[in-house]
C-alpha cells in the first residue's frame, strides 16, 4: 500500500548543527517506535525504538492497545494540547511501514508530524541524534517505511547501539548483533540516551523542534569532582 501524503515540508534534509537553520513549528503527531515483536525480542538493541516509544505512551498518559486496522499497538495521549499518537508495529521489523501507513492515511498526518526512533549502528550506545529525512542506511525498518509511504521526508530519533566492528567480537555479523541483548553498560547508557531525548519531548511536541534538536546535541558535561577541602585535609609534617 502506497499513500499519497499532503507535503507540509519543503525544508532542510538534516538538522545536524547550524545555528541559520530554521525549523518550521510542526508537532509531532505520532512517534513510531522500531522494533521486532514478541518477548524473545523485547531486550535486544534491534528494539531501542520500542523503548523510546514505550517512555512516551507513559509520559502522555496512554496506554497501549492492539489495533487490528493498524497491525500494531496505539496509544494516544496529549502532547502540548493537542493528540498525540504512538505506534510499536506489530509486524516485524522488514514489515513496518505496512503499519506506519495504515496510522498516517487513517489520522492524516503528515511526514513531517511523524517521528520514528530506531536503533542506529553508527552511533554508540549512549549517544543520540534528531535527522529529518534522508535513505534509510540499510536499516530494514526505515526502508519498508519510505516504500510503503513513498517519501522519506519524517523526523528520525537515532539511537545508538554501537557497531560490531568496535567490539570484541569485530567479525560478528550485524544482523547477529542487533537481535542480542546489549551488555549491561551499554544497556545503562541507552537507557540514559533515551532519558535525554524524552526530556525534550514537550518541546517536539509543540513543534519547536529548534530547542530539542539543540539540547539533545549538546552533550552534557561530566561532572568535575568536588575540591578538597582544606580545613579536613591532613598536614604533612616536612
Amino acid at each position: 500500500m502506497r499513500v499519497r501524503l499532503h507535503s507540509k515540508a519543503s525544508f532542510c534534509r538534516h538538522v545536524a548543527s547550524s545555528s541559520a537553520v530554521s525549523f518550521p513549528k510542526l508537532p509531532i503527531k505520532l512517534v513510531v517506535g522500531l522494533g521486532n515483536p514478541g518477548p524473545e525480542y523485547e531486550r535486544t538493541r534491534h528494539n531501542a525504538g520500542f523503548w523510546f516509544a514505550e517512555d512516551v505512551a507513559h509520559e502522555i498518559g496512554g496506554s497501549f492497545a492492539s489495533e487490528a486496522k493498524f497491525f500494531g499497538q496505539l496509544a494516544r495521549g496529549v502532547g502540548t494540547g493537542a493528540d498525540v499518537r504512538v505506534l510499536k508495529p506489530m509486524k516485524y521489523m522488514n514489515l513496518s511501514g505496512q503499519s506506519v501507513a495504515a496510522v498516517v492515511k487513517f489520522f492524516n498526518i503528515a511526514p513531517a508530524e511523524v517521528l520514528v526512533a530506531h536503533d542506529e549502528l553508527d552511533l554508540a550506545a549512549g549517544d543520540i541524534k534528531l535527522k529529518f529525512g534522508g535513505g534509510h542506511a540499510g536499516h530494514n525498518g526505515l526502508r519498508d517505511i519510505q516504500a510503503k509511504l513513498g517519501s522519506g521526508d519524517y523526523w528520525r530519533l537515532r539511537i545508538g547501539i554501537g557497531h560490531p566492528r568496535d567490539s570484541i567480537n569485530p567479525q560478528q555479523p550485524v544482523a547477529d548483533w542487533v537481535l542480542q541483548r546489549p551488555r549491561r553498560d551499554e544497556q545503562d547508557a541507552i537507557e540514559i540516551a533515551i532519558e535525554r531525548a524524552l526530556t525534550q519531548w514537550r518541546s517536539l511536541a509543540a513543534g519547536d523542534i529548534e530547542a530539542a534538536v539543540k539540547n539533545l546535541h549538546t552533550k552534557p558535561r561530566p561532572e568535575k569532582p568536588p575540591k578538597p577541602d582544606p580545613s579536613t585535609t591532613a598536614k604533612v609534617a616536612i
